[in-house]
């Protein structure tokens, strides 16, 4: 696993030993994506649609979730918008710019190499963008580690 950070954008890469069909399906199924994400979406990724549900992961159930996917490319890209490190209750996040993710796949040699990146962070309010992009930076690291144990065959 790698990960480059700059001030507006995480990017991280990690070889999965899966094919990209596996990787790909427990990317945009929403029920396989909640499994590893650690959220309980309510429907399917459809491009200009949105989806949402509760976060599962202990201490953040309060929080729900909502991502609005933007491209749907067939094994090899994937992205949506959302808020990030929107935890506050009661705070209308919606009027903030969100930022988008980008999930990009290449097979190597019967494995997957899986790109994420999170750009937009220059957007948000300066009193949120430290905090949420220092979260997100950990989770995606915390995320991959999920999608590698998620995709790994069972033994």
């Amino acid at each position: 696993m790698s990960l480059h950070i700059d001030s507006d954008r995480i990017h991280t890469q990690i070889h999965l030993k899966a094919p990209r069909s596996r990787v790909w399906h427990v990317l945009t199924d929403h029920r396989e994506f909640s499994a590893w994400f650690g959220v309980n979406l309510e429907s399917p990724f459809v491009a200009g649609h949105a989806t949402s549900g509760q976060i599962t992961i202990p201490g953040y159930e309060h929080i729900r979730m909502e991502a609005t996917v933007q491209k749907l490319e067939p094994e090899s890209y994937f992205s949506y918008t959302w808020h990030p490190y929107a935890i506050e209750p009661g705070v209308d996040y919606s009027k903030e710019t969100p930022t988008l993710v980008e999930f990009t796949l290449e097979e190597k040699d019967g494995e997957t190499l899986l790109t994420v990146t999170e750009s937009g962070f220059s957007k948000l309010p300066p009193h949120r963008r430290d905090e949420a992009f220092r979260k997100n930076d950990n989770g995606w690291s915390a995320q991959l580690k999920n999608i590698e144990e998620h995709v790994a065959p069972a033994s």
